[in-house]
């Protein structure tokens, strides 16, 4: 697969290994696990977050093995889902991180060229998100709105 800002190739990555079951060695119930995923998301943990901590904390190599559905999905049935999807999320703070940056060293050009190619990503992504229907279609991603918000 090719990148996506550059006409070379990417390298190789890691991927999980294709399994369809989930271990034998996994001693949690499904119910427990959900009963957690709940509490850290009324802690206001991203899914991320849940993730690392059921796989670190609880022993959980792989939610959606052991219950049949993602994250996301245990949290949205809960009533607790994000008003903005966690990549969006991420993509756009670090668009105001080296945006401030920027704002404090004027003649950095490879960070303002770094800036320009996040951004094309939220709005390639928000694009995505608004044809799902994950974010309103009024939703609109302008760096002057990030900029007075520093």
């Amino acid at each position: 697969m090719s990148r996506m800002h550059s006409s070379r190739k990417g390298k190789a990555a890691s991927r999980k290994p294709m399994v369809s079951s989930n271990p034998s060695w996994v001693q949690t119930q499904p119910d427990e696990v959900k009963e957690l995923i709940v509490q850290m998301g009324k802690l206001g943990k991203p899914p991320s977050q849940i993730g690392l901590s059921l796989r670190d904390q609880h022993g959980v190599p792989n939610v959606r093995l052991l219950t049949g559905r993602t994250i996301v999905e245990m949290l949205a049935e809960s009533g607790i889902t994000p008003q903005m999807p966690e990549d969006l999320s991420s993509l756009i703070e670090r668009a105001k991180s080296v945006a401030r940056h920027i704002n404090e060293n004027k003649g950095d050009l490879s960070s303002s060229r770094g800036l320009q190619l996040i951004e094309s990503k939220i709005r390639r992504l928000s694009k995505y998100y608004i044809r799902e229907g994950v974010i309103p279609s009024s939703w609109k991603y302008t760096f002057e709105s990030q900029r007075s918000k520093r």
